[in-house]
């Protein structure tokens, strides 16, 4: 029986953790055959990877990409995560999203109300806690690699599993 993530995840215990992602409705993540060559894909995961890992609090220690599911070990670098300003948790974040107005004004340097000023700094803890979350890692690792491969397969729907 599964069991949710925040149950199976226990920074307390260790930062270490090893996450596999398949894919879905056989379809091949890379390789190639007599039909098929998505070797390309290997390049997709390794440099997405790098990306994350600059932006997250979140360590590559490992992975090894298959024909049809990648493993990843991840080190959760939670005193990176806690040493964060404010301005770094923005910055980071916004080289994955764009954010609320409010977030894109501060950065922009206009000046902020108390009570903007009090929005922002909640959105900034939530930022901060992603940043050193798997689950997130995991999202913004998946996401875009599905969105690739289903246009390049010409479909649409999950390219991999709903869990890791």
């Amino acid at each position: 029986m599964t069991q949710p993530r925040n149950r199976l995840i226990s920074l307390d215990d260790t930062p270490f953790y090893h996450c596999v992602s398949r894919c879905v409705r056989r379809a091949f993540l890379c390789g190639s055959g007599k039909d098929y060559n998505f070797e390309h894909r290997r390049g997709w995961i390794t440099h997405r990877l790098k990306e994350l890992s600059a932006v997250f609090a979140i360590d590559v220690a490992a992975y090894a990409v298959m024909s049809n599911h990648y493993h990843v070990v991840l080190r959760v670098n939670r005193e990176l995560s806690d040493s964060l300003s404010k301005k770094e948790v923005i910055e980071r974040w916004s080289l994955l999203f764009k954010g609320p107005r409010l977030v894109q004004r501060f950065r922009g340097g206009q000046t902020l109300s108390p009570e903007e000023l009090k929005i922002l700094d909640d959105i900034v803890a939530t930022w901060q806690q992603r940043l050193s979350s798997i689950s997130w890692f995991m999202r913004c690792l998946n996401e875009p690699i599905a969105r690739w491969a289903n246009q390049e397969d010409n479909c649409t729907g999950r390219f991999f599993e709903g869990r890791f």
